[in-house]
């Protein structure tokens, strides 16, 4: 099952009232294991980019001038998105903004029913306690050193590890379970062939000794001489 783990970083909240996406970062994911190949691009907006927004994730203005316009990488982010589902943290705000992106340039739409909430997924796992990225990453022993802002690609990477977790953990990729085999049966070990002699003391004959002594104090019949050890 192929999915892509999906984040974006913008100039505001409301893709309805003129913000605008800065930055796009996929992660592709087949059967909740990361495969290594990643989509990023930022892009200019076309308009300023609020001082709160730059505190939160570096991105300023001067800097996206003169990245492409989403028009210029709207094809190459579907064809790597293709038909997967898209996984995304609080997806009706990844899911506004990219769809709202997609309509300006006459490109379909990602529908409602390939999105994939982690927020929702964390809730009902953990009712009650905090599902915010930072968080799920804490419970999971995920690192943030290398989040020191916001980022897309940065956060699809963390976000892409709490999705594994949240469906399981990294055993799944042992198949432990039964789903590797040739023919779908259970992960089949060589087996370890037995020994036909014993393995020789490494005791030196003065450590026997100190151990015989010791063996004397325990007591009639220890447990080393009922088993022949001794």
């Amino acid at each position: 099952m192929r999915e892509i783990v999906f984040d974006t970083e913008t100039t505001g909240l409301d893709p309805q009232t003129g913000d605008r996406i800065t930055e796009l970062g996929c992660v592709e994911v087949e059967d909740f294991i990361p495969t290594g190949r990643t989509w990023h691009s930022y892009v200019n907006p076309q308009r300023s980019v609020p001082e709160k927004v730059t505190e939160i994730t570096g991105l300023t203005a001067e800097f996206l001038a003169d990245k492409p316009l989403f028009a210029d990488v709207a094809d190459d982010f579907l064809a790597f998105v293709g038909d997967a589902n898209v996984v995304a943290h609080n997806a009706p705000f990844d899911r506004g903004f990219i769809n709202m992106e997609l309509e300006r340039v006459g490109k379909p739409v990602i529908q409602n029913d390939r999105w994939v909430d982690t927020v929702v997924i964390a809730r009902k796992k953990y009712p009650g306690a905090h599902a915010s990225l930072d968080a799920l990453c804490k419970r999971f022993g995920i690192s943030l050193e290398t989040r020191d802002k916001h980022g897309a690609i940065i956060d699809a990477l963390l976000l892409a590890d709490v999705y594994l977790e949240l469906n399981g953990g990294r055993e799944r990729a042992l198949d432990l379970a039964g789903d590797a085999g040739e023919a779908g049966g259970p992960v089949q070990f060589p087996s370890r062939p037995s020994r036909t002699n014993a393995l020789l003391s490494r005791l030196s004959p003065e450590e026997d000794a100190a151990h015989r002594a010791f063996i004397e104090t325990l007591g009639d019949n220890p447990i080393w001489i009922k088993s022949g050890r001794l």
